[in-house]
Formats: C-alpha cells, structure tokens, sequence
C-alpha cells in the first residue's frame, strides 16, 4: 500500500463526510429531523464504500488512515451532542462514550510521544462504530411525526445503539490494554 497517496477517492469520500458534520448541526437547529437521518444515513455508506474501494484499487493512505477514524469519531461526536441538546439519550451514556474516546485520545498522544504508531483497528472495532452509525440515525428518527416510524426507530434504535455501545466499550478496552503495553516496552526499552 502506498501510504504517500492523497489525492485519493476514499479520502475525497472522507472529506466530503467531514464537511456533512456542520450540515448536520444545521438540521438539527432547524428541526429537520428526516434530512439529518438522511445525512447519517448517507455519511455510514460513504464510510462503508472508502474503506471498500482503499482496499479494492489499493488506495489506501496515510492520511485515510488517520482521516477516516477520526471523522467517526467527529460524527459519534456530534449525534452525541444533539441527542443531548434533544433529550434523547442519558447524559451518563454519553458521558460513557465520551471518556471511552478521551481516553484512547490521551492513549494516542502518549503512544505518538514514544514513536509508536496508532491503535491497529480491528473488526471488531469496526464493527462497534458501524453499529453506532446505524443505530444513532434511527433514534434520531423517533423525532419524525409519523407513530408507527418513531415507535419503530425506537425499538431498533436502542437494540443497535445498546449492541453498539457495548462493543464499543469493549473494543476501547482491549485498545487501550494493547496502548498500553507498548507504552510500557516503548519506555523498558528506552532504561
């Protein structure tokens, strides 16, 4: 894989998903609640297709790498903080997903600081931040006026949000386990 590579269409993709975050707020301020899922909707097939196309025409970089993740996190992020100016989840949930990223962020500065490179992402990881961009977008639906819609998004919205959080939980322990191990060799090699 060549890791010098920008001018990529996967990191376009990631670009273009970074540039819905404020479009995203937009609509939510203007109670646009349909057009937001939409957004969300659209921004997990684009996160879905860069890493798809990175790996099928060996356009994998450096920059979507870093890029990718991060605009993950910038949309978890983001769905995070409407839900809180929406009432639609706990505070203490999202406090929960909150740390879990402040953590590993704390992780990732240390870990840069011993020359180690970032957290390998795994499938399962993977599959936590798909879980959570599926499942925010239809808790976001039960704001839609249509009943049957909001009862629905309900029901499955919290299934995929409770499966998701878990994971994610999960996964960020297990990252945060192997940070720090390689902080502990990265710092005996260095006596």
């Amino acid at each position: 894989m060549a890791k010098s590579k920008v001018y990529t269409v996967p990191n376009f993709l990631s670009l273009l998903r970074l540039l819905g975050v404020p479009v995203y707020f937009a609509l939510i301020e203007n109670e646009r609640f349909g057009f937001a899922v939409g957004l969300l909707f659209i921004a997990g097939a684009t996160d879905y297709l860069d890493g798809k196309i990175a790996r099928l025409f060996n356009q994998g970089s450096r920059l979507g790498e870093i890029l990718d993740p991060a605009v993950d996190r910038l949309y978890i992020l983001a769905i995070l903080l409407s839900f809180l100016q929406l009432d639609l989840m706990p505070v203490w949930i999202v406090g929960v997903i909150i740390a879990r990223d402040l953590l590993l962020g704390l992780l990732l500065m240390m870990m840069r600081r011993y020359g180690l490179a970032p957290f390998q992402v795994t499938y399962l990881g993977k599959a936590a931040t798909f879980n959570l961009l599926y499942a925010f977008p239809l808790i976001l639906l039960t704001r839609v006026e249509e009943r049957w819609v909001s009862d629905l998004a309900f029901v499955l919205g919290w299934a995929f949000s409770i499966w998701g959080i878990a994971l994610y939980l999960l996964t960020g322990i297990s990252y945060a386990i192997a940070g720090w191990r390689a902080i502990v060799q990265a710092r005996a090699s260095r006596l």
